[in-house]
């Protein structure tokens, strides 16, 4: 299958996708991971802890939505203010229309890995390298270009404005639209208490019935107050 191929090729050895399900199901579990691209925390947890979800079949029973937006803004005249710069809204906005171009979880995971891998490594300015590295086309640029992938992105704005709870930090994840705040780590964990099919994976069977509460995540993660008082302090210093 050709996206195995994809995650073999680019996921260590220890992590190879042991199996793919190629339909959704009404039962699977849905995560949403709001993120924003050059957050040193998001890059972390979806290259060191998210792509642990390919493991043991636990793909196989969740729906996977990624949202690079995270902490950005919308300024009145529509341009963006995203928290780690210009850099941020550009690598925001290819990730989004590579999710929408490329819509199997599979493939546009592997980009986003790619290029968060990348963005830990402090190399992020080589991000266009990863169309090559996954075996993708690089039409995500031309939606970049064209204004598409802008709507792409006050779409996922809109989104992620609202949020109950309003997000405090990103990563902030959410499974079956349960916000897991602080114990974002555990989402394996969360994932199998909230699955009540029948297709129970390994990754499940393997795992303590009660599920440990992680609370010294808050010290790993980008919280949202920090750009609006940039904003601000930019705004005061223009006048």
């Amino acid at each position: 299958m050709a996206s195995t191929k994809l995650l073999t090729f680019f996921f260590p050895a220890s992590l190879l996708l042991l199996s793919i399900s190629p339909f959704g199901s009404s039962e699977n579990v849905t995560v949403s991971v709001y993120y924003e691209t050059l957050c040193p925390y998001c890059a972390d947890f979806i290259v060191n802890h998210l792509v642990k979800l390919f493991q043991k079949g636990l793909n196989s029973i969740v729906n996977l939505r990624m949202i690079p937006w995270g902490n950005s803004m919308m300024q009145p005249d529509g341009t963006f203010v995203c928290q780690h710069g210009p850099g941020e809204c550009l690598l925001n906005t290819i990730e989004a229309c590579t999710i929408s171009i490329y819509p199997d979880v599979v493939q546009h995971f592997s980009f986003i890995h790619c290029v968060e891998r990348l963005a830990l490594e402090k190399r992020q300015a080589e991000w266009i390298n990863c169309f090559e590295l996954t075996k993708l086309g690089r039409v995500p640029i031309d939606c970049y270009r064209n204004g598409l992938g802008k709507l792409l992105e006050q779409k996922y704005a809109t989104e992620t404005a609202q949020l109950k709870p309003p997000h405090r930090f990103v990563p902030w994840v959410v499974v079956n639209n349960q916000p897991l705040q602080e114990d974002f780590m555990n989402f394996a964990n969360h994932v199998c208490k909230a699955y009540k099919g029948t297709r129970v994976p390994e990754a499940c069977r393997s795992l303590p019935n009660n599920i440990p509460v992680n609370a010294e995540s808050t010290s790993s993660v980008c919280y949202t107050g920090r750009l609006v008082l940039l904003w601000i302090v930019g705004l005061v210093w223009l006048k």
